[in-house]
């Protein structure tokens, strides 16, 4: 709970969306029915697979950190003030959030951590340690591996970024727990599967193995969140 009153939006949104390649999407679902009949049924139960990216690479890693141990009104609540201290500039850039008092960041919500959290991922950017334009072209784990040496990135949030604004089709996060919870569902298992547990069939497709033609992951995490 932050205790903050809702903030009216009171400046253009900052989202840039975008859309993965319908046929890739559409190779993916194929394969996982193929494969897996469990996964199939839940692709039948849940309906079209539609989901939006976000390009705009630094408001979605600014947006993940706001979201941490928040509730999804809090957070947004918070974003809205943060961008509130900039307007009417749509969004701070790299420098601004760099050149903010921490206790300005702190008045808008945002706690000591995340405050710390908002500096190292805008020096970085602005000292050119972290290149957001690269990991558009870096392989998967290099992406990874890039920012997780943000402070208040983990793994979890990289894979977060990988799927919903770098639009990656193989991307399986196996510590999402509402993944671990939908897996356990779907394949009726006793307990909640450890991370890289194949599942029940024990197929090349089942949900924690790579996928042998590289489109898989992406459209099988969406059918378990979707469960």
């Amino acid at each position: 709970m932050t205790g903050l009153p809702e903030a009216e939006p009171i400046i253009p949104a900052v989202s840039e969306p975008g859309e993965l390649d319908p046929a890739a999407v559409e190779r993916g679902l194929a394969y996982l029915r193929a494969v897996d009949p469990a996964l199939g049924r839940a692709i039948d139960a849940v309906g079209p697979f539609r989901l939006t990216l976000e390009r705009n690479l630094f408001f979605a890693l600014v947006d993940a950190i706001m979201s941490q141990q928040l509730s999804v009104k809090a957070a947004a609540t918070i974003l809205e003030r943060v961008r509130r201290l900039y307007a009417p500039d749509p969004f701070p850039t790299p420098a601004r959030i760099l050149a903010t008092p921490d206790e300005e960041l702190r008045r808008a919500g945002c706690s000591r951590a995340k405050a710390l959290y908002l500096k190292d991922l805008s020096a970085r950017i602005v000292d050119g340690s972290l290149d957001l334009d690269r990991l558009r072209a870096m392989p998967d784990e290099e992406v990874v591996a890039a920012l997780v040496a943000v402070k208040g990135i983990g793994r979890w949030t990289a894979e977060m970024l990988l799927i919903f604004s770098l639009g990656r089709l193989d991307v399986w996060p196996v510590d999402d727990l509402g993944i671990v919870i939908a897996v356990q569902d779907l394949y009726n298992l006793p307990a909640r599967p450890k991370p890289k547990e194949p599942a029940p069939s024990a197929s090349p497709g089942a949900p924690t193995a790579p996928s042998p033609v590289g489109i898989s992951g992406r459209p099988a995490a969406w059918e378990c969140w979707s469960c």
